[in-house]
């Protein structure tokens, strides 16, 4: 009977043991979840600017992507900072969608700075910051962390790579990565999206607008480089883009500016 006992204690030890949960997902909720407010309040200007009740809808909504979305660093720690800067990443472009979830992401890969074609984070020729991966790299996302913070630096500009990669996924949610994000954008706003769009980005090419050349790349370009600025720089992007404002507010359900 006493033998049985021990038996029995160490079985049930061994199945908590078995079935404890993996320390990386533990790290991945609880560590952001603890820190989140404070991380978020010095360095999300964009959270700043919410009212109490909204900023706990995108403290909400960051946590459920961060309890969803696999984090991992190439020769780094990631750390709550680095989760917390990647989840407001993901949470602006959708924060006028509440129920929205990234279906088409089960994976960010985080490199300590720029990387090549070949995913090499050493050496010359490193000049990609950001991508959304495709065929068998599909469902993941390369960041550099040194983009990702620079960003979300104080007196940062009107460049965002994370968020910029965030929109090539809703770009991509409707099937195919072109600039009209047809899940997003209603119907009767398409035709006129797209001119607006050409002739933006024909003043691009004149040198006659100061959205970044990037989007001379293709429409898919163009609309999350423009969303970077629409994001990161709403009051300026307002004044100078009045028009392209209007139909991206209709886009995003959101109004950034003022």
């Amino acid at each position: 009977m006493y033998f049985a006992i021990i038996i029995l204690i160490v079985l049930v030890l061994s199945a908590i043991w078995l079935f404890r949960p993996k320390q990386k997902d533990i790290d991945n909720q609880s560590i952001v979840e603890h820190d989140l407010e404070n991380i978020l309040n010095n360095h999300v200007e964009f959270y700043k600017k919410l009212v109490p009740d909204q900023q706990q809808r995108f403290i909400s909504m960051a946590n459920h992507f961060l309890a969803e979305t696999h984090i991992e660093g190439v020769g780094i720690e990631v750390t709550a900072l680095d989760k917390a800067l990647i989840a407001s990443s993901a949470i602006i472009p959708i924060f006028g969608f509440p129920d929205w979830q990234y279906r088409n992401l089960t994976n960010i890969i985080l490199y300590p700075d720029t990387f090549d074609n070949d995913f090499q984070f050493e050496g010359d020729g490193r000049n990609i910051m950001g991508m959304v991966g495709s065929g068998y790299m599909n469902g993941q996302m390369l960041l550099s962390r040194q983009a990702l913070v620079k960003a979300f630096a104080a007196n940062g500009g009107k460049e965002n790579t994370a968020i910029h990669e965030f929109v090539h996924l809703l770009d991509k949610s409707d099937g195919s990565t072109d600039g009209v994000p047809e899940n997003f954008l209603p119907h009767e706003y398409a035709k006129p999206w797209l001119q607006l769009m050409h002739q933006e980005m024909q003043k691009i090419q004149q040198g006659k607008s100061d959205i970044n050349p990037y989007g001379l790349t293709n429409e898919a370009e163009f609309f999350a480089v423009a969303s970077e600025y629409f994001f990161e720089k709403p009051d300026k992007f307002k004044e100078k883009h009045p028009e392209l404002y209007d139909l991206m507010s209709q886009i995003f359900a959101q109004q950034p500016a003022g």
